[in-house]
């Protein structure tokens, strides 16, 4: 079968190539997939991954095979897929607990969409009670920001989303934000909770716009920038700030099930900026590099 594979040096980040079939274990289902999600880490950081092995985390399919414990969806059943390995692939085995029961009335393209960008949102803003808070999401035009930016405001959160640019701001306010900025210093508010996805020099500006009691949650650094305290930044009096790292592996089937329940519902929409062909993965990965896609990049698998 063919498969977007681990590609080390100048013809990376990956490449087509044929590989063997996967062999499900009693606790996997056998999934065909119809679409894939591209993540920027995933691209940016193919060091991490052997070369070679199939990439990918997030897909959308049809289950060919139910996990022979009985696990999972039956066969048949439309699934996200989130956070699994190798899923970029004509078909992948795929642990039940990384999937999720696509509804009735849910695009499957859509549903390719959520995974490690849409749990990483919903994990994060989980950790408090954001009911009349002021919340900060920088990287905010981002496929985790969009997401970001569409849950804070649902969970009654008071939404400043932070761009790079004019030009990718658009939309930010009909999904939720009540200000767009593209930089920090064009407010004087004061955050409860900062969801960072950038990085760098930002991170040290968010520290000293954070409340009493505040908490920046780094998910991403996509800047590619060290970051630089000033002398005395970190000390402070009044209840205490902190900064959270984030690297949650656990199994995504209860957020998978939980975001595909609001979409369908109506109350969540999936930021796909880039929809096109897998053959055509090459110009998608520039464009993702180029930040030229605003959200997602979705891949439908021939």
């Amino acid at each position: 079968m063919r498969a977007l594979v681990v590609a080390h040096g100048d013809a990376g980040p990956i490449r087509f190539a044929d590989v063997d079939e996967p062999v499900p274990s009693a606790g996997e289902a056998l999934v065909e997939i119809r679409h894939i999600g591209l993540n920027f880490g995933e691209l940016n950081y193919v060091h991490q991954w052997p070369a070679g092995a199939v990439h990918g985390h997030d897909a959308a399919g049809v289950v060919v095979r139910a996990a022979s414990d009985g696990s999972g969806p039956p066969e048949g059943t439309r699934v996200s897929v989130g956070m699994a390995p190798h899923a970029w692939a004509q078909r992948a085995a795929v642990s039940s607990a990384s999937l999720g029961t696509v509804p009735e009335g849910v695009d499957l393209a859509d549903a390719a969409a959520l995974g490690i960008a849409g749990v990483t949102a919903l994990r994060v803003l989980r950790k408090r009670s954001l009911l009349a808070r002021n919340v900060l999401v920088t990287g905010a035009s981002g496929g985790v920001g969009h997401f970001a930016v569409q849950l804070a405001a649902l969970a009654g959160a008071r939404v400043t989303a932070l761009v790079g640019s004019p030009d990718r701001a658009a939309g930010l306010r009909e999904l939720g934000a009540d200000e767009v900025l593209t930089d920090l210093a064009e407010t004087e508010n004061r955050f409860d909770l900062v969801l960072d996805t950038v990085g760098g020099p930002l991170v040290a500006q968010a520290w000293s716009s954070l409340a009493e009691g505040g908490t920046i949650h780094l998910v991403g650094y996509s800047s590619g920038q060290e970051t630089t305290f000033p002398s005395g930044a970190l000390f402070g009096f009044g209840e205490p700030r902190s900064i959270a790292t984030y690297g949650d592996m656990a199994p995504t089937s209860g957020e998978l099930t939980d975001l595909l329940g609001l979409m369908a519902a109506g109350r969540l929409s999936a930021p796909v900026g880039l929809r096109g062909d897998w053959q055509d993965v090459d110009d998608a990965v520039q464009a993702l590099f180029a930040r030229k896609v605003h959200g997602k990049v979705v891949l439908d698998v021939a």
